[in-house]
């Protein structure tokens, strides 16, 4: 889905009948000014978006599969998260998958697995590289709620399209913050559904784009149910994620989020707060 709607600004004109500057002034002053409605700011509509796929807990189940122009691999995996910082992910199939898992625990991260049977912490310096052969990098998995505290964001764009308006946010890192990314830019519906996320590198040339290509309801929430991230320089090549099921706000076991769990762990038996 791409937005090429020109901005189509609008001014509102008052028409007022013709009054000397005396009665204008004594108007003024007689009628207290209507107040102006309230602008929401870009950071409330990012932390709904990040509200939206996570909730104060959760747990999915997801696929992920791979396009290459000669081959392609899927790959079935669990999630839980627990608020903006901490995540587990842990792959279920195929059999040669199995039981390759992922850590995040605020800003560190670790992956653990079964041939090696260690979990091994991953340096700044490997963020970047690919999750797991995927268009995803480890650092698009720890980053959470990086647009909130790393970046300066401001509203660009706003169109319509089919029956909703479409917010276009630009994210700019502030100068101290060492970051990926030196431009961000999403395109995220009224209901808080992101729909495209663009990443430019620091020179602002196009990296990648993830792009929702299916929208639907889980546990009655609505949000990009099939999403594709896709790397500039190959169009013939990309990584889908697809939402089979979901369940928000539910309880899990304090140790779910350990190091000894990512190694030794299973499936919890969590139920709903």
């Amino acid at each position: 889905m791409r937005f090429h709607v020109p901005f189509a600004g609008c001014l509102l004109f008052a028409l007022v009948p013709t009054l000397s500057a005396a009665a204008l002034r004594t108007a003024a002053a007689e009628e207290p000014a209507a107040e102006e409605p309230a602008v929401e700011e870009p950071a409330a509509v990012i932390a709904r978006t990040i509200e939206r796929t996570r909730g104060l807990t959760s747990h999915a189940v997801m696929t992920m599969r791979i396009v290459r122009p000669t081959w392609r691999r899927e790959i079935t995996m669990e999630a839980w998260t627990r608020g903006r910082e901490d995540a587990l992910i842990r792959f279920t199939e195929p059999a040669r998958d199995r039981g390759n898992a992922t850590l995040k625990l605020a800003e560190r991260m670790w992956t653990f697995t079964p041939k090696l049977n260690r979990a091994m912490r991953l340096p700044t310096s490997l963020m970047s590289q690919s999750w797991t052969g995927s268009d995803f990098s480890y650092d698009d998995l720890s980053r959470t709620d990086n647009l909130l505290t790393r970046y300066s964001l401001r509203f660009g764009e706003t169109v319509e399209q089919d029956g909703h308006l479409l917010y276009q946010i630009i994210a700019e890192p502030h100068a101290a913050v060492a970051v990926v990314w030196g431009r961000e830019e999403l395109v995220i519906r009224d209901d808080d559904v992101v729909l495209v996320h663009r990443f430019y590198d620091q020179d602002a040339a196009l990296v990648k784009t993830m792009q929702t290509m299916d929208i639907g309801m889980l546990s009655g929430r609505t949000f990009g149910t099939r999403t594709r991230m896709q790397k500039a320089e190959t169009p013939d090549a990309w990584t889908e994620v697809e939402w089979r099921d979901a369940t928000f706000d539910l309880e899990l076991p304090d140790d779910l989020f350990t190091l000894y769990n990512l190694q030794h762990g299973k499936a919890p038996a969590a139920g709903p707060h």
